[in-house]
């Protein structure tokens, strides 16, 4: 079986550089696997996305999405999941 090429954001490439060495070393060894595994077990379909899936990695969310016909896969953000969490009730604030 052919493996998914893993292609970062720029955004996500930014937030990864700025992790420790210590959270890139556990995070990074979950991104690789997903281009064998693109829908590994655990993972999360986000709701009202076509193609965004999440995965959990400790306190980080990695959030990305998966071009079967291109074998593509997308890393579009690291997140923390606090982080995500305020965002979330700042948008839903606004609204």
């Amino acid at each position: 079986m052919n493996e998914y090429q893993i292609t970062f954001a720029r955004s996500a490439r930014k937030e990864l550089e700025s992790l420790t060495v210590e959270l890139n070393n556990r995070i990074f060894p979950k991104i690789k696997a997903l281009a064998t595994e693109p829908r590994p077990s655990g993972c999360t379909k986000l709701v009202g996305e076509d193609d965004l899936w999440r995965i959990r990695i400790g306190d980080y969310r990695v959030i990305y999405s998966v071009d079967d016909t291109k074998r593509v896969i997308d890393i579009t953000l690291p997140v923390s999941h606090y982080l995500l969490k305020r965002l979330l009730l700042t948008f839903i604030e606004l609204c």
